[in-house]
């Protein structure tokens, strides 16, 4: 295509191309401290592409193709072309990827061990993994953990994060602009802004950790935890996987050791220091 970048996000290698500067040159910029190899093979292609050539010019309309593409998509608007980027991006590793197991969950780490959160959108997962990454943790990722099959090892995928709504303003208080991408206003999803990992999470990103927590969490309500027993965990997990199905008997042995080995709590909580909160209570009994 005629603008186009290569990024690398954990193991997977992106080629991305696009009838448009613009998106090319937003990503450029959010993954500016990331590692390029342009001799590796693209393990994933994105394509933001106009369905007519006038499209490029009059009313600019991005649609999202690649490797994988979902038929019905509606295009998005140029001014949200770095949005339809970042969705191509997650598409494709959502419905290619077959090397690790996926689960739609962020995660933090530390001293070697890994707090996986997951949750439905608006469950405050990803807010509370890129607050944490702020602080003594390293952000592994807020899209999709991914899961060893062999090993069993949480590998992370730290793309730019997506803060959402009343999350943007919380966490630019806590960090310089430089780290932040554009606001896009009014998406389908609302106010998106998106921040770029700490570079110490960048370097580290190659580094698998040993899950030591499974969290769900809520946003919303009284603080509370409830431990949950291996079966509940294992059916949450297998609605958060898009390839569960397809790993077939390596992916159901992965999730079965997972719920075996990492103890699972729901979790609820008003605001993000209270859920931070939590999850430091809740690692500190589990590495002890």
């Amino acid at each position: 295509m005629r603008h186009r970048t290569r990024i690398a996000v954990g193991p997977v290698q992106f080629r991305i191309g696009s009838d448009w500067a613009p998106p090319i040159a937003a990503l450029k910029r959010l993954y500016a401290g990331y590692p390029r190899d342009t001799d590796r093979p693209a393990d994933a292609t994105v394509r933001l592409f106009a369905a007519r050539p006038w499209r490029r010019w009059l009313r600019p309309s991005v649609h999202i193709g690649g490797d994988f593409i979902v038929p019905d998509a509606l295009p998005l608007p140029l001014s949200m072309g770095l949005l339809a980027a970042e969705m191509g991006m997650n598409l494709q590793v959502a419905l290619g990827w077959r090397r690790h197991m996926l689960l739609h969950a962020s995660a933090v780490a530390k001293d070697g061990r890994a707090v996986i959160l997951s949750g439905e959108s608006g469950s405050g997962k990803s807010t509370l993994a890129a607050l944490l990454g702020e602080g003594d943790w390293r952000l592994m990722g807020d899209e999709f953990t991914l899961v060893d099959p062999g090993s069993g090892d949480a590998l992370a995928f730290p793309r730019a994060v997506s803060l959402k709504n009343e999350a943007i303003a919380e966490v630019e208080a806590r960090v310089d602009p430089a780290r932040l991408g554009p606001l896009l206003a009014g998406t389908p999803k609302g106010d998106i802004r998106h921040l770029i990992p700490r570079a110490d999470a960048i370097a580290a990103m190659h580094e698998p950790v040993r899950p030591a927590l499974l969290l769900f969490p809520r946003f919303g309500g009284e603080p509370a935890i409830e431990r949950i027993g291996e079966g509940e965990a294992f059916v949450r997990l297998t609605e958060a996987s898009t390839n569960y199905i397809a790993l077939g008997e390596a992916g159901f042995a992965a999730l079965t050791r997972l719920v075996r080995d990492t103890p699972a709590f729901t979790i609820s909580y008003p605001d993000s220091a209270s859920g931070m909160t939590i999850v430091e209570q809740l690692w500190t009994e589990a590495v002890r």
